[in-house]
């Protein structure tokens, strides 16, 4: 690695990853925003979605919630809900998290808290997404 950048992904119950890597794209509000060793100090709020990072050539793949990230002192620190490895990601658990948030809004019941289902609905279906694309062939 010629010239690394820390990345620390930070969630409430402990950090998900702590690494020295080459390049980070991470899923702004704007659109997709890369960072690289040396990158300007900033802060920036996050969307829900991959985050992606790469070792020696090697690409990785997180699931990230939100959140906000900070670039300073070559350390990009994400800040999220939730930050789990493409790999980890239990796609049985994350189908049936999505099967069950369309069917609530599939109900129309009114004691259905519209936007916390299809928040819950997002998020089971970019789990699946990452997982789908990076953690599982």
């Amino acid at each position: 690695m010629a010239n690394p950048i820390t990345l620390r992904v930070i969630t409430p119950d402990a950090v998900a990853l702590d690494a020295a890597v080459d390049a980070v794209v991470l899923p702004g509000l704007d659109g997709q925003m890369g960072i690289l060793s040396h990158h300007a100090t900033m802060v920036t709020a996050l969307d829900m979605g991959e985050l992606r990072y790469k070792v020696g050539g090697t690409e990785h793949a997180m699931f990230v919630s939100g959140g906000f990230a900070e670039v300073r002192d070559n350390t990009l620190r994400v800040v999220t809900e939730a930050g789990e490895d493409a790999q980890a990601i239990d796609a049985a658990r994350a189908k049936a998290a999505e099967d069950r948030a369309a069917e609530r809004l599939k109900d129309g019941d009114e004691e259905v808290d519209q936007v916390r289902a299809e928040a819950a609905l997002r998020r089971a279906v970019m789990r699946l997404q990452v997982s789908r694309t990076r953690g599982h062939s």
